[in-house]
């Protein structure tokens, strides 16, 4: 196994990384803002006020985009899997 091989693979981890993470995150971030403009026009400087929001989208976004994520992971360590033969010589 050589270098490109491990750089390819760890290419490929990190964007697996990435798709996972990015609908939760990106949801977290717009909650976020949402409640942060809800904020600045009402005077409300409550910091406690926007945990529960986001909590709660990110929770409905992970039972929205869960099966998906899901099945990229699985699609993946069962590529890495099959392979493993091929890598190690």
């Amino acid at each position: 196994m050589n270098q490109d091989i491990v750089i390819d693979v760890g290419q490929h981890a990190l964007m697996i990384i990435i798709m996972l993470s990015a609908p939760v995150l990106l949801t977290g971030l717009a909650v976020g803002l949402l409640i942060g403009m809800l904020q600045a026009a009402t005077s409300i400087q409550e910091m406690t006020l926007s945990f529960i929001p986001k909590l709660l989208a990110m929770f409905v976004a992970l039972m929205v985009f869960g099966s998906w994520m899901l099945d990229l992971l699985v699609e993946y360590v069962l590529r890495l899997y099959d392979a493993i033969p091929g890598l190690i010589g």
